[in-house]
């Protein structure tokens, strides 16, 4: 029997991407895949149903899932979108292992395999696989967009009858991913550019994509490519360096964030108090804490001084059809692992497998997730 992979429509509020987009179906067909899709599943992505030749297209969801040997999402599962799925079922999609603590039970308590592409070790061998990653790159693309449609000044050095422009002085803060795209998209558009990370070792990236390097004097190189937690006294030494340079900055784009925690609190309302009328702040870390005093996820807050703070909700769905097929071939990729000879066959001492692994067998297998749920001593 083929494997049967599922997709249905996202059931989460604003989401446009799919899982699925028909090149990759055409993948899975070689493989010797099954295909059944909801009807409509990726029409928010601007893929129709007749764009899926290879797929079985079904009415409705629950049967979609009552067949399915894996099903692939962007968004988490509903609880009653688990009810219907069989014992042994792999899902592979954004989890959020931190948040729905009864999703996490639904999927431990039916022995569904799901797998949280964002435990996804950060490997060289993971990158195609790297879901947080594509993703950051739409979001830092489009959180300079937003920031060049809000602010008042052109971004670029403009020659004109009536004399010169000068360009706008753009900051963008955190080079991981979605900061280095926010960097190169401010620098085509013409922008003066500087951008600022805690992390050393960044400096290089930045300056290479043409921008200049912020030091603050303070370094918080940590592991696995994120930043460490800084000090007390590290931190009031940053922030007083950052409010003292944000008075002549134009834009500002902040990026920081960590998977699974509370993204760090770099800018307060004292240096927002201090920067320029018409300054633009875009917090793309907004769904999880915000970087920024005042932001709020999908708001726009405008302060007693006319600094506008920006807090984005979920930019890749902005940019469904390329966010979409950047998603599904890192999904594909990842699937590709289990499947041999058209079965699937899931190969435990593989790290990408077993550290991605978040419900398994009855058991919740990710250990700060089980220990948050079930406890300790459980």
């Amino acid at each position: 029997m083929p494997v049967v992979v599922a997709v249905l429509r996202e059931s989460a509020e604003g989401e446009r991407r799919v899982a699925l987009t028909p090149e990759v179906a055409k993948k899975l067909k070689a493989r010797g895949a099954q295909i059944v899709m909801e009807k409509s599943a990726a029409e928010s992505a601007y893929f129709p149903d007749a764009a899926f030749a290879d797929a079985e297209v079904l009415a409705d969801g629950p049967a979609a899932l009552a067949r399915a040997d894996v099903l692939l999402r962007v968004q988490p599962p509903t609880v009653e979108e688990i009810a219907h799925l069989r014992e042994g079922t792999i899902v592979i999609a954004h989890l959020q292992p931190h948040l729905g603590p009864e999703r996490i039970k639904a999927l431990r308590d039916r022995k569904i395999t799901s797998f949280a592409m964002e435990l996804l070790p950060r490997t060289t061998r993971a990158q195609a696989m790297d879901v947080l990653s594509s993703q950051a790159g739409v979001t830092g693309y489009k959180a300079v967009l937003i920031a060049a449609e809000r602010a008042p000044k052109f971004f670029p050095m403009l020659t004109t009858a009536a004399g010169t422009i000068r360009p706008s002085k753009v900051l963008i803060v955190g080079a991981g991913v979605a900061g280095l795209q926010a960097i190169a998209t401010a620098r085509r558009l013409g922008a003066q550019v500087e951008g600022f990370d805690v992390r050393p070792e960044t400096r290089e990236q930045i300056e290479s994509l043409g921008a200049k390097f912020l030091d603050l004097g303070v370094s918080a190189a940590g592991s696995g490519g994120y930043a460490r937690e800084l000090t007390a006294e590290e931190r009031e030494q940053q922030q007083q360096a950052l409010a003292n340079h944000l008075k002549g900055i134009d834009v500002v784009v902040t990026t920081a964030a960590v998977p699974g925690r509370k993204a760090p609190r770099i800018i307060n309302a004292d240096m927002i108090a201090g920067m320029k009328p018409g300054a633009v702040i875009v917090d793309i870390a907004a769904d999880s804490g915000g970087n920024v005093e005042f932001s709020e996820a999908g708001k726009t807050h405008v302060t007693a001084n006319g600094v506008s703070v920006i807090g984005t909700s979920n930019l890749p769905s902005t940019t469904p059809i390329n966010a979409s097929e950047m998603y599904a071939r890192n999904l594909y990729n990842f699937l590709e692992l289990m499947l041999a000879d058209g079965a699937l066959k899931l190969d435990w001492d593989d790290e990408l497998i077993a550290k991605t692994c978040l419900t398994h067998a009855g058991e919740i297998k990710h250990e700060p997730t089980r220990q948050a749920i079930e406890g300790a001593a459980s």
